[in-house]
């Protein structure tokens, strides 16, 4: 297998790093890179210079553990089920406690190459701060496995613990990363998709509660930051999410004129939210979908299905929010009601892969909430250092957006100021929009609350990689 630029760099630095400086590598690719290949080949290296007997792969589900096992098999052209003659196994981290003494005596009595995906997952740097898959692999494979090696496409946890055997460095703790390829690059190269984050907002809602009393708002950002509703009322209601839908479903259809088995991806909220989306896309927009939550018997081979197949939707409750290796992929609707960065960086990651076209691009979709802006923006700045413009046309009502980019070049550092001409694309909604407002999320009182959206719908269109590379 002929491997990419960013991959044959990367094995070397592995290999020399081994030999000369340390038996442990961090690998920070973005999403969509191609990590597993590359991991693939170290193990191969390794085993053509008899310097390791086994790999062992730990990963953060069991669709990513079996697409290592698959990458692994195919790359190394042995089994990798971990039976006699195999050149290693698969498992995920939900296994490590559950490992007995015999097993790590593996580990004792030969040589190891251990692969960590999405180390992240991980956290801890002794005993005591170690949450459990960081205790068993400080306590069974740190000073045991002859090499380790974790890959990870966001470097760190929400919860600002640390990584398990990462280094930090620098006054600002900073994490170590021996080798780094990141999305820009990755774009240049054509390795990952351009991808454009559209933020939807509405300029007129009017909130009632039961005492008549009506506030209006001019956006979703002033609506919750006075947290009088939550973010998971307005994602899991039905008239709040179609504008989404259809949206998605329309960039859908333009993009598989061209590329007939593109798919989609929902990113939904519960198993009962993820139905409700079926039921829209199938019945209302005339869309063949489906839905894979933990609570299939089988969630793998529904993602395998979907991975082949002409599908249009596949509706994802976490199950598909990272490591999951579906180049087809080029829309999602983000509706989920998490909100953390690292999670809004996986969820981008699932449609970046490249499916053997040249000049892709992803879309994502999601609500113009507070936080989601700052993570698109922050996206956005990863911009070659060069004047840019970029023009971004929405093609209802003939209405078009332009956003100017324009870098400024200051000891280095890139600062990017974006100015707006007719920049939201709007629509007449007459929805409206009811719910008893129960939930205590976001810190919301409760009470009995209606809102409406009389106000347009209106499209930010955050173009973050159209480069003069593509």
């Amino acid at each position: 297998m002929k491997l990419r630029h960013w991959q044959s760099e990367c094995v070397d630095c592995v290999l020399d790093h081994y030999a000369l400086i340390d038996t442990h590598f961090l690998c920070l690719a973005t999403p969509g890179a191609g990590k597993t290949v590359m991991a693939a080949e170290v193990a191969a290296r390794l085993f053509d210079k008899q310097d390791i007997d086994f790999v062992l792969c730990f990963s953060p589900s069991i669709t990513i553990a079996e697409g290592f096992k698959r990458t692994f098999s195919k790359h190394l052209e042995r089994r990798f089920d971990g039976l006699i003659g195999a050149a290693g196994c698969s498992y995920t981290y939900q296994s490590l406690p559950y490992f007995n003494q015999d097993f790590w005596q593996l580990l004792l009595n030969h040589r190891v190459l251990v692969i960590f995906d999405e180390i992240h997952h991980c956290s801890g740097q002794t005993l005591e701060d170690s949450n459990a898959w960081g205790q068993e692999i400080i306590l069974n494979i740190k000073t045991l496995a002859a090499y380790t090696m974790a890959l990870t496409g966001t470097p760190w946890r929400s919860d600002k613990s640390p990584i398990v055997l990462s280094q930090y460095t620098g006054t600002e703790n900073l994490i170590h990363c021996d080798y780094t390829y990141g999305l820009q690059k990755a774009i240049e190269d054509g390795v990952c998709k351009t991808p454009s984050i559209v933020l939807i907002d509405n300029e007129k809602i009017s909130v009632s509660d039961n005492q008549k009393e009506i506030q209006i708002f001019d956006s979703l950002k002033s609506l919750l930051g006075e947290k009088v509703v939550s973010y998971q009322d307005i994602v899991t209601n039905k008239k709040a999410i179609r504008f989404v839908l259809e949206r998605g479903c329309s960039k859908l259809a333009e993009i598989r004129q061209t590329v007939p088995n593109a798919g989609g991806l929902v990113v939904a909220s519960s198993v009962e939210h993820a139905n409700n989306i079926l039921d829209m896309l199938v019945n209302e927009f005339n869309q063949s979908a489906v839905v894979v939550s933990y609570q299939h018997d089988s969630p793998s081979a529904v993602i395998d299905n979907f991975r082949t197949n002409l599908t249009q939707w596949i509706v994802a409750i976490g199950m598909v929010s990272e490591g999951t290796d579906i180049p087809r992929l080029q829309v999602c609707c983000h509706l989920s009601r998490i909100k953390t960065e690292l999670y809004f960086r996986q969820v981008l990651g699932r449609i970046l892969r490249i499916n053997g076209k040249q000049h892709q691009n992803a879309w994502l979709y999601t609500f113009s909430e507070t936080k989601l802006s700052e993570y698109a923006h922050r996206i956005s700045e990863d911009l070659p250092e060069i004047p840019v413009i970029i023009r971004e046309f929405i093609e209802l009502n003939d209405v078009h957006s332009d956003i100017h980019l324009e870098p400024k070049h200051n000891n280095d550092s890139l600062d990017i100021g974006f100015s707006y001409n007719s920049s939201f694309d709007t629509h007449e909604l007459p929805y409206q929009l009811g719910f008893n407002n129960s939930s205590t999320m976001d810190n919301v009182e409760p009470t009995t609350r209606c809102f409406e959206l009389l106000g347009l719908f209106r499209e930010q269109v955050v173009a973050t990689f159209n480069s003069p590379f593509q």
